[in-house]
C-alpha cells in the first residue's frame, strides 16, 4: 500500500479508483495466452532498444520477458483504457501492446502520454530505490529540499520541465540567465527545490524547507526546530539512532558511524556500542537532527 499512498500525494484520494491486476490476469488460461501472443511477432519485440542492444552484445533475452508487455497490454483491455501514462521506458507496453491488443479484441485504442525519464539525485542513472539515488515524497519538506539541492546543475533541465510547474518559457528564461551569470546555479536550484516542495508540501513548509537548509547547510547551523527524543538508562549510540529512526538497520547504523556521519553537538561520535553520552543535538547525516533529553 505504500505505492498508493505516495500516488495520493499527488492524486485524489476520492476520485481515484484502485484496481489490482490480479483479478484478471489471475483468471487467464494458457490458450488465452496463446491467443493474446497471435497479435505480436518476434520481430517487434527484438526492435525493441531493450532487446536489440542485448542482442548486439550476445546477451539472453528470455522468453518470459516478452509475457511483461502482454500482461500490460492487457491491462489495458481489462480496464477499457482511455489514456495510459508512462515513461519513455514504457511505449512498448503502451503504443504496441496496449493499443494493439485493444483493436483486435473490438476498443478503441487507447492515448499513450509518454514522459521522459527523470534522473536521480546522482544526475546520470535513473531514479531507483535500488541505486538510492532517489526524491522521496513522503519523508518530509526538509528532507525533499534538500534531496532536490543535491542535484547536480546537469541535471537541473530535466527537473525543472518533468516536475515544476513552471511554463517552457519560464525555464528557458532560468536557463539563459544562469548561462549568462544573471542567475547563479546554486540559487536557480534552490528557486527549483522550493518550487518542487510546495508542490508536495504547500508553500509555508517549503518556505520552512528552505529556511533550514540555509541555516544548516550555507550557515552551518542546525535547525531551530527538530524532534525530540527523551534518552533512557543504558542506551548505547546504536540504540538512540535506531529508536529515533535515523537508520534501518544496527549494520546501517554502525556503517554511518564508520563514516564519521553521526555527531553530537557537533563532535563526531566513533563509538556505535558504548553509552550514549550527554544529552545534545544528535546529527545522523548531513540532513537529519534529533534533540536527545
Amino acid at each position: 500500500m505504500t505505492y498508493t499512498e505516495q500516488a495520493f500525494r499527488v492524486l485524489d484520494r476520492e476520485k481515484t479508483k484502485t484496481r489490482y491486476n490480479g483479478e484478471w490476469l489471475s483468471k487467464l488460461t494458457l490458450v488465452d495466452l496463446i491467443r493474446l501472443g497471435q497479435n505480436f511477432t518476434v520481430q517487434q519485440f527484438l526492435a525493441r532498444d531493450n532487446f536489440s542492444n542485448r542482442l548486439d552484445k550476445g546477451e539472453p533475452i528470455y522468453i518470459h520477458e516478452t509475457f511483461y508487455a502482454l500482461m500490460q497490454g492487457y491491462d489495458a483491455v481489462a480496464m477499457e483504457t482511455d489514456v495510459q501514462v508512462g515513461g519513455t521506458d514504457q511505449l512498448f507496453n503502451i503504443i504496441v501492446a496496449g493499443r494493439k491488443l485493444q483493436e483486435a479484441l473490438g476498443q478503441r485504442p487507447l492515448v499513450g502520454i509518454i514522459t521522459a525519464i527523470l534522473p536521480g539525485t546522482d544526475g546520470v542513472q535513473r531514479m531507483s530505490k535500488s541505486t538510492g539515488n532517489i526524491v522521496p515524497i513522503n519523508t518530509g519538506a526538509n528532507d525533499m529540499f534538500g534531496k532536490l539541492m543535491s542535484v547536480p546543475d546537469s541535471a537541473m533541465s530535466s527537473y525543472m520541465r518533468l516536475v515544476t510547474r513552471w511554463s517552457p518559457q519560464e525555464i528557458d528564461q532560468i536557463e539563459k540567465d544562469v548561462a549568462s551569470g544573471v542567475f547563479h546555479p546554486r540559487d536557480a536550484k534552490m528557486k527549483m527545490a522550493s518550487e518542487i516542495t510546495s508542490i508536495f508540501y504547500g508553500e509555508t513548509d517549503s518556505v520552512s524547507a528552505q529556511e533550514n537548509f540555509i541555516k544548516t547547510f550555507q550557515q552551518k547551523e542546525i535547525p531551530d526546530e527538530m524532534p525530540e527524543y527523551d534518552l533512557q538508562e543504558g542506551q548505547t549510540v546504536v540504540d538512540v539512532i535506531l529508536s529515533v529512526q535515523l537508520a534501518e538497520s544496527k549494520s546501517k547504523a554502525r556503517a554511518l558511524i564508520d563514516q564519521k556521519g553521526v555527531r553530537l553537538d557537533g563532535e563526531v561520535l566513533e563509538r556505535g556500542d558504548s553509552p550514549f553520552p550527554h544529552a545534545g543535538v544528535l546529527q545522523v547525516g548531513k540532513r537529519k537532527f534529533v534533540r536527545v533529553k
